[in-house]
C-alpha cells in the first residue's frame, strides 16, 4: 500500500506472561455504572439506557509509562475501571454470546478533565474534550480470560501516593460485563481488538503532577504510574 504520509503505529497493550501484544482497535466506555459514583456526580442511574462514550485508541498509556498532566485543565480526575478486551465481535449479541467474545481483562484509568466536563454539562454539550484527550487511558497488561479469575467478589481499587481513593467489588456494577457488551453491540458492530472500560466506583478525585497511582483488579492486573 502506498500512503501519502507514514501510517500511525497500531496502539497495543502488553499481555501478561508473554512477549506478544494485543492490538487495540477502539475504546468504548460506560458511564454511571456504579450507583454510588453516579450519586457523587449528582446523576441518576438509568438501568434501561446505559450511557456510553468513546476514547481514541491512541489515548492509551502503556507499559507503566509516565502520564503527562493534560493541557487546558486545572482539575484532572482519576476513575479506576476494569477493562475488557475483545478477541471477536458481532452485532445484536445476546449477553451469553457477548461473554464468549472476551479475550482478556485489565485495569485502567479513565482520566477526566472534570472542569471541562462540568462546563460541557452546564451547556448540554458533548463531553468529548473532557474524556477523549491525549494520554487519557492508562491501561495495564492484559490477563487472558482463560487464566483470569473475575467474579462478583473481585476487588477493584485505586491508591494514590499510598492512600486508598477508590474501592469496590465487581458485583456492585449496575450493568454486568455481558450486558454492557450486548448493549454496545446494538449500537456498534463490535470487532476484535476493541477495549471496553466498565465503569468506576465512588471516590473520584483530583490528581496533581508528581502523584503516584496504583490501580488493581485483585488477582488479575496491576497498573502503576506517575503523573508528570
Amino acid at each position: 500500500m502506498n500512503y501519502v504520509i507514514p501510517p500511525s503505529p497500531v496502539p497495543s497493550l502488553p499481555v501478561a506472561g508473554s512477549n506478544a501484544r494485543f492490538p487495540v482497535r477502539r475504546i468504548f466506555c460506560i458511564g454511571r455504572n456504579y450507583a454510588e459514583h453516579a450519586r457523587e456526580m449528582g446523576a441518576t442511574v438509568e438501568k434501561d439506557a446505559p450511557l456510553f462514550f468513546c476514547k481514541p485508541a491512541d489515548a492509551l498509556v502503556t507499559d507503566g509509562a509516565d502520564v503527562p498532566f493534560p493541557q487546558a485543565t486545572s482539575d484532572l480526575h482519576h476513575e479506576v475501571e476494569m477493562v475488557v478486551a475483545l478477541g471477536d465481535g458481532g452485532r445484536d449479541l445476546s449477553p451469553e454470546q457477548a461473554a464468549s467474545r472476551i479475550w482478556g481483562y485489565g485495569v485502567g484509568l479513565d482520566l477526566t478533565r472534570r472542569d471541562l466536563q462540568a462546563a460541557a454539562k452546564a451547556k448540554s454539550h458533548p463531553w468529548d474534550v473532557a474524556k477523549a484527550f491525549d494520554h487519557s487511558a492508562p491501561v495495564s497488561a492484559l490477563m487472558p480470560a482463560d487464566v483470569a479469575t473475575v467474579a462478583p467478589g473481585t476487588v477493584l481499587r485505586l491508591d494514590v501516593n499510598g492512600t486508598l481513593r477508590q474501592h469496590a467489588t465487581l458485583g456492585e456494577m449496575v450493568h454486568g460485563v455481558p450486558e454492557i457488551l450486548a448493549a454496545l453491540s446494538r449500537l456498534f458492530e463490535l470487532k476484535a481488538g476493541d477495549l471496553v472500560f466498565t465503569g468506576t466506583p465512588s471516590g473520584v478525585a483530583a490528581l496533581q503532577r508528581g502523584d503516584r497511582f496504583r490501580a488493581e483488579l485483585t488477582g488479575v492486573a496491576v497498573l502503576e504510574g506517575r503523573i508528570v
